[in-house]
């Protein structure tokens, strides 16, 4: 019975890839089709064991910016590289307000491992965005993320306990120096005394050059967590 009703709902509602619109055998996730699938590339070693950048030849070791100990988190990795088709979905949930990529963005990232790779945690905290971005969005995503990627620990997400005080111009218009800068002060928190002696898990949607996730972890560690380890949907090399 479900099958058929599968079947009737295709037939009713045609199913279409969420990057190019071509129609799909079947309403399948991820609902991307084989030839936008050829631009996926998953994040697997060799890469930094701290921070998760990836490498080109060898084994896991840690980056230069890690042996500088320049992250304020313990552990960070990425599911895919921010390109074709991840980077369309991304921007689609961003700035069009699809929220029906979601659930295939999950899916992929499912496929590619990465979220079996973290530490069971006592609290997970999605990036926030400002007050202001978020009612012209309707939503965050990084929240979203949090709630699709985890279910099983979607009862220790807490969205209330970092809040960006400040809004600052989007950080994909700036360069690394300027992203740093950009987001000194930006956070804070709204408890103290949470957070100790726990482990965190931080979710965020693109890994650039990790101001972000680092600022937040940065505030986070004046609460002397046990740990914080960080899940990003992509990665990105631009910097």
């Amino acid at each position: 019975m479900h099958s058929y009703i599968e079947a009737l709902h295709d037939l009713l509602f045609p199913p279409q890839c969420l990057c190019c619109e071509q129609r799909l055998e079947a309403s399948r996730l991820p609902l991307v089709c084989s030839a936008c699938r050829e631009g996926l590339r998953s994040i697997s070693s060799p890469l930094c064991a701290t921070c998760g950048i990836p490498f080109t030849t060898g084994v896991d070791h840690l980056c230069g910016v890690c042996l500088r100990k320049s992250y304020f988190f313990d552990y960070a990795r990425s599911a895919m590289f921010y390109q074709p088709p991840v980077s369309n979905l991304l921007l689609a949930l961003k700035f069009s307000n699809t929220t029906s990529t979601v659930a295939s963005l999950k899916k992929l990232a499912e496929e590619s491992g990465a979220l079996s790779l973290f530490t069971v945690p006592d609290i997970i905290i999605p990036v926030p965005l400002h007050v202001t971005r978020l009612r012209e969005r309707g939503f965050n995503q990084a929240l979203m993320l949090a709630r699709h990627c985890f279910p099983q620990w979607r009862r220790v997400i807490r969205s209330t306990v970092l809040v960006r005080n400040r809004a600052t111009p989007p950080q994909s218009s700036l360069s690394g120096h300027q992203r740093r800068q950009n987001l000194k002060g930006c956070f804070q928190l709204t408890r103290s005394g949470l957070l100790a002696g726990k482990r965190i898990l931080l979710v965020d949607d693109v890994f650039t050059t990790g101001s972000t996730i680092n600022e937040c972890s940065r505030i986070l560690r004046r609460e002397k967590p046990k740990r914080i380890e960080v899940f990003t949907l992509a990665r990105s090399l631009q910097l």
